[in-house]
């Protein structure tokens, strides 16, 4: 029975990660669902003990969820370029922050920190770090789970155009199960934790 648990324990510390790279909004969003959203991941992230890499803004849901990871004993990575500073930084900046040349070197650095990726509701840069991510696993470059918290059916209107791809033969079916999809971080992490064991 002992022996049991201890191979059960080790399974369970396998498939966990240790560090998740969170896309999100430098806004906030109308709805306060978003942050709510931001907040929960980032205390779950926190009871976990999985550290944060995300795009190193102090605004909207960035900061959000990089204070509450970094309150909360874990360690934050923010990775921003030069020119952005002005726009996605405002005053204090949480946890360590990298700064890069370009949006090319920000994704690569994030992309090499994480162990996996999750994207909350968030503008353009969202959606085109996650479609990235989705693509690069397409493309074999990395098998790391990829998850989209969908907050109040935030990604649903990209979830159908992920559909339409596939029927109409731009993506391969098999394809369409990159992307895991949930309403709750829990079950979210839960969902990625099980995709990192297979």
């Amino acid at each position: 029975m002992e022996a049991e648990r201890k191979v059960s324990a080790e399974n369970e510390e396998e498939r966990r990660f240790k560090r998740i790279c969170v896309f999100c909004g430098s806004r906030t969003g109308y709805k306060s669902a978003f942050s709510d959203a931001a907040l929960e991941l980032g205390k779950f992230m926190v009871e976990r003990k999985i550290d944060l890499v995300y795009g190193g803004g102090s605004l909207g849901l960035m900061g959000l969820i990089s204070q509450t990871v970094l309150n909360g004993g874990c360690h934050v990575l923010g990775v921003i370029p030069e020119t952005l500073l002005p726009r996605e930084v405002s005053g204090e900046t949480f946890g360590e922050v990298k700064r890069v040349a370009d949006m090319h070197e920000r994704k690569s650095t994030m992309f090499e920190h994480a162990d996996a990726f999750i994207a909350l509701p968030g503008g353009y840069g969202t959606m085109e770090e996650v479609v990235e991510v989705i693509a690069w696993s397409q493309l074999g470059i990395h098998d790391k789970p990829v998850g989209l918290f969908n907050v109040e059916g935030y990604f649903n209107s990209l979830l159908r155009l992920f559909d339409k791809g596939v029927e109409d033969g731009f993506i391969q079916n098999s394809a369409s199960q990159i992307v895991l999809i949930a309403d709750t971080a829990q079950e979210l992490i839960k969902k990625m934790e099980e995709a990192n064991k297979s």
